[in-house]
């Protein structure tokens, strides 16, 4: 029992005062060495627990209660496992101990929420750890160096802040709801040695909330993640990785423990005062959170999931079962975490066609454990598949489509969501974030239409779900002739590596009413149809034009990129205007079946874009003639070379091709710094700027220059500002699909600040733009009659 009864008191936060209760009047001691060998030893001597010592060290350093964890982990004599918490999932028991943690031990772990979202920085591969085939209640990150561990923290916590914060309630209450935890080995691949930490899998927007409170009400999301990145591991990745003085992992925890010092003498300064500032309780509310840490896993006798995989698929197993049947994430996490479950539960249960090892290889490349570069080595065949996002997204779809596998995984996947049916296009929901994971951050302006072409079919056409195999190639175009020639294989590549490329590039979209109406250059189609029966119809062997569509598509497919078909004309100018991207334009155009390149030029000898009204024509030409016939019309002809009339009906195409080069007149927004910056310096600042300032200089004039000199350099720091301001925004639109969307570019609150300062800006600026206005047309005399009766009108 603590020898003061905890305090309650008020504290500022932002505009508010929050009343935060239970305070306690001193902070947990440091744990000795004595104590956290106790807990090493403990958990070493369990027979259901299986760590690395590195892992148990982590345990202990976390815990402020070793003494607490070292009792859960002794055996009993009615229970050798001792007093574990148990909890039982799909396939495997786990086994945790609950405690009390420090914050600063934690880091935030990967959620599958996180895994089908754009991510700038991306997460780490995940590998199971066993020994003696027995699976260890640990996982291993592997990252590219310090500074991804670095940025990928940052990241998680400044996205995790940006969507939603808890703040206010953790400053009043703490953190009262468990962090489901578990140990990691944190490894690198440029050879940086590696060491072991807890991660948080669930209650990571509680774990960012606390570091919230500790960065105070003024501190923004990336201030926030800042400090969480600099207490965790350093100032510096050089600081962290340098020599001297032990491991890696003890340096950093010792960083920490003296980080922790710190807080410890602030925290007692500042509740010794007779009103305690909100210092005491931003500390004294976050230093410690409460923590569930899974330390022990066990495999169910007759399930057949690799050892390796037994752990990650039982935590994921308890974050689903709070996501996906409670407390709900969005369709597309849902889609990623049921697909991943139901495979896994098919690779369980053990009673597939498909090879278990092949199994494994599937669920690795699905979920992006192997990397695009690893496909020839994955599937060593002749010829071997290039290392490409498209191609994985061939096999992958092949895969998960076998007749042997697809309605296995149909089955398991309608038991996850609760479901009594699951037809093609309700399967085909579940690929769509599994098959964009390589260009989700290039292509963000297009996720969601691409995820909704998925939800009406995608590329599940009646043939790709039949037996087929793929057609390796580094050139799609030589499978043209063989598709035309009956081959199933080459037609179903195509179908599949096409499809992908046509719903990721927005050429091929769900069908909806609206889009009927609208233009061809809006996005509009000739007629209404599903997105997989278009595909199944381009693919089908006697339609030259749809397999060259598809193969034209697929070959300039690029996943770094959004093709100029799908960029907006506002999205183009700022591409123009900063010189970014390729210097290699990107572009699906036009087919023409009779030119050597396959591209169909207009009359100035220019390619012509190809839009989604040509892709569904060419489907089925003759529907779409149905639906719109060709028109005739007379017009007006031009004179016969005898001088006479021509006359009589002339045919108007109903789609005309068309490419019309867009030019923007005078410097676009925004560029007005770079198109008179300088001439406005000349023309309005002279040599004023040389000037001293305050009149004080040795050539300073004795008297302070008049008003109307001194406001023209006011004049252009008011210009320049607002145009540096034009310039950041723009640059911020451009950083927007590199940034991702697991957070906005400018964050709600920011953006709300700026709208206020810049509505008082536009109204300052309006009321004196009417001052001078009045000044310079001033009202006329009142002698002049008929001026006064145009004022008055």
């Amino acid at each position: 029992m603590p020898l003061h009864a905890p305090r309650s008191f008020t504290v500022p936060w932002g505009s508010e005062s929050v009343l935060v209760s239970n305070v306690e009047p001193t902070l947990p001691v440091t744990s000795q060495d004595v104590d956290l060998a106790k807990v090493v030893a403990a958990g070493k001597t369990n027979p259901v627990t299986l760590l690395p010592e590195g892992a148990w060290q982590a345990v202990a350093r976390a815990t402020t209660g070793p003494e607490g964890v070292a009792v859960q982990l002794r055996p009993t004599a009615t229970d050798p496992a001792g007093l574990l918490m148990v909890e039982n999932v799909d396939g495997a028991t786990l086994h945790s101990v609950v405690t009390r943690a420090h914050l600063s031990e934690m880091l935030p772990g990967i959620q599958p929420r996180t895994g089908m979202e754009v991510m700038e920085i991306p997460d780490p591969q995940v590998q199971g750890i066993t020994d003696a085939d027995r699976p260890c209640a640990i996982v291993r990150y592997r990252y590219q160096d310090l500074a991804h561990l670095r940025n990928h923290v940052w990241q998680t916590i400044h996205g995790t802040l940006s969507l939603n914060s808890y703040a206010p309630s953790v400053l009043a209450r703490k953190v009262t709801r468990n962090l489901i935890t578990h140990p990691v080995e944190i490894s690198f691949e440029d050879g940086t040695e590696s060491f072991h930490a807890l991660v948080v899998r669930d209650g990571i927007t509680r774990l960012a909330s606390a570091w919230a409170v500790l960065a105070g009400p003024d501190a923004d999301a990336a201030e926030t993640a800042q400090l969480t990145v600099d207490s965790l591991f350093g100032k510096s990745t050089a600081a962290s990785s340098g020599p001297g003085g032990g491991p890696l992992g003890e340096r950093l925890a010792a960083g920490r423990e003296r980080w922790r010092r710190g807080l410890k003498e602030e925290f007692a300064r500042d509740i010794a005062e007779q009103e305690p500032g909100p210092r005491a309780a931003q500390i004294a509310q976050t230093y410690v959170v409460p923590a569930q840490i899974a330390v022990g896993a066990e495999g169910h006798p007759g399930h057949l999931l690799a050892p390796e995989d037994i752990f990650d698929d039982a935590i994921r197993s308890v974050l689903a079962s709070v996501h996906v049947e409670f407390k709900q994430w969005d369709a597309a996490a849902q889609n990623v975490e049921v697909a991943t479950r139901a495979l896994k539960r098919v690779i369980q249960l053990g009673d597939s066609l498909v090879p278990k090892d092949d199994l494994q290889v599937v669920y690795g490349l699905a979920v992006g454990r192997i990397p695009v570069e690893e496909l020839p080595r994955v599937f060593d065949q002749e010829p071997t598949p290039p290392g490409t996002a498209l191609w994985r997204s061939v096999y992958l779809v092949h895969a998960l489509t076998r007749p042997e596998l697809l309605e296995p995984l149909k089955d398991q996947a309608k038991a996850i969501k609760g479901g009594k049916r699951m037809g093609l296009k309700g399967f085909a929901e579940l690929l769509g974030p599994l098959i964009d994971l390589p260009w989700r951050s290039y292509k963000k302006h297009v996720t969601t239409q691409a995820r909704n072409a998925w939800n009406n079919g995608g590329v599940l056409t009646s043939d790709v779900i039949q037996e087929w195999e793929p057609h390796p190639t580094d050139d799609f175009t030589s499978l043209v002739k063989p598709a035309l020639d009956g081959d199933i294989d080459a037609r179903c590549t195509l179908a599949v590596a096409g499809g992908v490329a046509l719903i990721a590039d927005k050429l091929l979209t769900r069908n909806v009413g609206s889009a009927l109406m609208a233009a061809k250059e809006k996005g509009g189609v000739p007629f209404r149809a599903d997105v997989n029966q278009v595909i199944e119809d381009l693919s089908q062997q006697h339609n030259e034009r749809g397999l060259w569509i598809l193969a034209l598509a697929a070959e300039r497919f690029r996943s770094d990129a959004l093709p100029e078909n799908a960029v907006t004309m506002r999205q183009l100018i700022h591409k123009q205007k900063s010189g970014g991207g390729s210097s290699t334009p990107y572009v699906h155009f036009r087919l023409d079946l009779d030119s050597h390149d396959k591209i169909e030029r207009d009359g100035n000898g220019m390619p012509v874009m190809l839009h989604q009204w040509d892709v569904v024509w060419a489907s089925n030409p003759e529907r779409a003639r149905k639906a719109h016939p060709p028109k005739t019309r007379l017009v007006p002809s031009p004179a016969s070379p005898g001088g006479g009339p021509i006359s009589g009906p002339t045919p108007i195409p109903t789609s005309i091709p068309t490419s019309i080069p867009v030019t923007v007149p005078g410097p676009a927004a925004g560029d007005e710094s770079e198109a008179d910056g300088s001439s406005a310096s000349e023309a309005e600042g002279g040599n004023v700027a040389s000037a001293p300032e305050d009149g004080n200089g040795p050539s300073a004039p004795s008297t302070p220059l008049p008003a109307s000199q001194r406001a023209v350099e006011h004049r252009q720091v008011l210009r320049e500002s607002v145009t540096t301001a034009r310039d950041a925004l723009d640059h911020l639109q451009l950083l927007e699909p590199e940034v991702g969307g697991h957070t906005p570019i400018v964050p709600m609150t920011v953006l709300d600040e700026l709208h206020k300062l810049l509505l008082g800006l536009q109204t300052d600026v309006e009321n004196l733009r009417r001052k001078v206005s009045r000044d310079d047309d001033p009202e006329p005399a009142p002698e002049d009659e008929d001026a006064l009766d145009d004022v008055a009108v």
